[in-house]
């Protein structure tokens, strides 16, 4: 998922991220997770954070603490799939202005881990695209919160699939000898020249099918399989964007944001959907 796109539009900029070691988890009945408190137009959302993702955690912990989300937008809503705010930008958005975008002059360095995935109800970081971001850094604000849908065994297969491909991809883009094609993207990218853009992505192809027969398939655990086929969830983006906390209350507030009316395209709802505040609680 890209920032606008979920998931473009972020300045992706080659800023480090430097983690606060200041920062010390709330305690919450031992468990030692941060919980905070959104509320929104349509409801409150109680959200617990990930410890195994602390760069995501004390960055999201710093905004809030910093009321960063206070007033924003969930500037691209798609039922069935999730709801995504953090974008700046929204706070005083004209009605028809293009929204994702915006987010501070730094990026989150991934932090993947195999037993965090795309369940119903996770919170994630957005991102940029792999052309534009190979290394899969998260925006330094942009988030969503799936809403997914359930799966059967055979569409997981399918989903699994996907990945396999989106791996390969995301490993090609890497290498050293493509660094030179990566340039030309870019450059044709900001310019929109369309034709070079195609040639690269018919470069990378060409790449990608000659080796996806030979490439280890991505195999989906017992724990995913069973969370993806009975609470849902959106699992093609698992192991590509950082999964770094969940909800554990307000899920119908999701599904009923999740369910607004959006423009076509950019899917901006209609009407706007603001988040309150944010806020840290015990």
């Amino acid at each position: 998922m890209n920032c606008k796109n979920i998931l473009k539009g972020f300045l992706l900029l080659p800023i480090l991220f430097i983690v606060s070691t200041s920062f010390k988890p709330l305690i919450d009945g031992g468990s030692g997770q941060v919980k905070v408190l959104m509320i929104t137009d349509y409801g409150v959302i109680r959200i617990k954070l990930y410890n195994e993702t602390p760069l995501h955690r004390d960055n999201f912990v710093k905004l809030i603490n910093q009321h960063y989300y206070d007033s924003l937008l969930f500037h691209r809503v798609i039922q069935n799939f999730m709801i995504q705010g953090g974008d700046p930008d929204s706070k005083r958005a004209l009605p028809n202005a293009e929204l994702g975008n915006g987010g501070p002059n730094y990026t989150i360095p991934a932090e993947f881990n195999p037993k965090l995935f795309h369940k119903k109800g996770v919170l994630a970081a957005a991102r940029d695209s792999d052309l534009d971001n190979p290394k899969q850094a998260s925006s330094g604000s942009q988030f969503y919160i799936v809403q997914g849908k359930v799966f059967t065994d055979s569409l997981l297969k399918i989903q699994a699939k996907r990945i396999t491909k989106m791996k390969l991809f995301n490993q090609i883009i890497n290498r050293p000898e493509n660094k030179n094609l990566l340039d030309v993207y870019r450059r044709a990218a900001k310019a929109m020249i369309t034709d070079s853009v195609k040639y690269v992505n018919d470069r990378i192809e060409v790449q990608l099918q000659k080796e996806l027969p030979s490439f280890p398939p991505y195999v989906f655990s017992a724990e995913q399989i069973k969370a993806y086929t009975t609470i849902g969830g959106s699992p093609h983006l698992d192991d590509s964007y950082t999964v770094f906390g969940e909800v554990y209350e307000g899920l119908d507030v999701v599904d009923k944001i999740a369910a607004v009316e959006v423009s076509r395209g950019v899917a901006r709802p209609i009407n706007n959907v603001r988040i309150i505040s944010v806020s840290i609680i015990p």
